[in-house]
């Protein structure tokens, strides 16, 4: 471990990066602690505290890292810029220009993500009043949410976010990593020292539980590992022109291929009837919808029909999510222009079916993984002493920190290679 050290300080190009990105990631925690101007933070501290609290808004808390405890600028965190990029990817599907600018490689990359950080503008300024709202329905008496009054508050937040996705860029452009992941990376561990500093001072009767609750956590982490690392190999032989039994190669379909984009999208429509409750709360008219919600659909009380509804949604949302971003037809033309082929099996249709089946064979596995993943801190809070808050970690954070470690000791490690190989040459 020290001589690794040693070499990522000897690298200096590589030892800018690393203290470059630490140097942004103490930016954004700094900003983390900004309360936005006229607010009442002992408000939502006490509204956080309540059981409802804990339960809608937990649930986007749990990515901030302190950022809604304290009321603070970035309070949103990365939300708006990460619901812009979904739109983005499924537009490209939806839309044939979209898509023509995709394929045009870097360039058109960089066109899309231009129009990425267009509609998170008007998105954040759409999310920041509702989420001013959502609060102020929940008991949480932050700030005068009159007009025009209520501009100020919601041109701090937006501002926060787009200063936060900034950060982010910067990092990936002048740092090491993805500065988007890091970000969200940090301020999940950033709200680990909070829990367990509450546990070990006033978590009487609840430690026997928790400790359960970390075995069962180191069990799944290292589950996740493996999971994302998994990947099932087809092989591609591809024409030798001249003697020979041709170049032999194959095409890495991985088990987890979305991601956690559909554990972030069944969170959405999971936390929509609760926050609808919240508007109706209000309206006598609708008193049984909100009993319905609130017995059925509480993410703060999660039932056995919210948690099978979670672990359903997140298998579909796999499913569609590759059916999206996998494109067989587009892989087997690919193949069969480079004059290869899969043993046994024709180019083109028979190839692009084969592709088709093996990655839907895997979404049944990684769909399901994904599922008890998301589902697990719900069920162990339902069935013990520990409520949402208690939890050190949620299992959509646990896939989040092992890919961004992951993907972040790969970059390390090639740094390093290319360091080396460069004092041979």
């Amino acid at each position: 471990m020290f001589t690794y050290l040693q070499q990522l300080w000897h690298s200096e190009d590589l030892r800018k990066r690393i203290i470059f990105t630490l140097g942004i990631l103490l930016v954004y925690r700094i900003a983390a602690h900004i309360t936005i101007p006229g607010s009442d933070p002992s408000a939502l501290r006490q509204f956080l505290e309540s059981r409802d609290g804990s339960g809608i808004v937990g649930v986007f808390a749990a990515l901030t890292g302190g950022s809604i405890d304290n009321f603070s600028i970035v309070l949103l965190g990365l939300s708006p810029y990460i619901n812009a990029s979904i739109i983005m990817q499924l537009s490209t599907v939806i839309f044939p220009k979209l898509e023509a600018m995709q394929k045009e490689g870097a360039q058109g990359q960089q066109q899309i993500n231009r129009y990425t950080r267009y509609l998170t503008v008007p998105l954040a300024f759409v999310q920041s009043y509702g989420f001013l709202i959502l609060l102020s329905r929940g008991g949480a008496n932050l700030i005068d949410l009159s007009f025009p009054g209520v501009l100020a508050p919601m041109l701090f937040v937006t501002t926060g976010s787009l200063f936060i996705m900034w950060l982010g860029e910067l990092i990936t452009e002048k740092g090491i990593g993805n500065g988007i992941s890091l970000i969200i990376f940090t301020g999940i561990i950033s709200g680990i020292p909070a829990v367990l500093s509450s546990l070990f001072i006033a978590g009487e009767g609840k430690m026997a539980a928790f400790y359960l609750f970390c075995i069962i956590s180191l069990a799944t982490l290292v589950a996740v590992v493996l999971f994302t690392d998994a990947h099932r190999l087809i092989p591609i032989t591809y024409a030798n022109q001249g003697a020979g039994r041709g170049v032999q190669g194959g095409i890495p379909i991985r088990l987890n291929q979305a991601g956690m984009i559909p554990i972030i999208f069944a969170i959405s429509l999971m936390t929509l009837p609760a926050i609808v409750a919240q508007f109706l709360s209000t309206a006598p008219n609708f008193a049984s919808v909100v009993s319905f919600i609130t017995t059925y659909l509480n993410p703060s009380a999660p039932s056995i029909p919210y948690i099978f509804i979670y672990f359903l949604l997140v298998m579909a949302f796999t499913y569609f999510y590759v059916s999206v971003t996998f494109r067989p037809d587009e892989i087997a033309e690919t193949i069969q222009k480079r004059g290869g082929f899969i043993p046994g099996i024709r180019p083109g249709k028979q190839t692009a079916e084969i592709l088709a089946k093996t990655s839907s064979r895997l979404n049944l596995w990684g769909g399901s993984f994904l599922g008890i993943v998301a589902i697990m801190p719900l069920v162990f809070t339902k069935y013990s002493n520990l409520s949402s808050q208690d939890l050190i970690i949620s299992g959509s954070g646990l896939i989040i920190i092992v890919g961004v470690v992951m993907e972040l000791i790969r970059q390390v490690n090639s740094q390093l290679l290319a360091h080396d190989y460069e004092k041979l040459v």
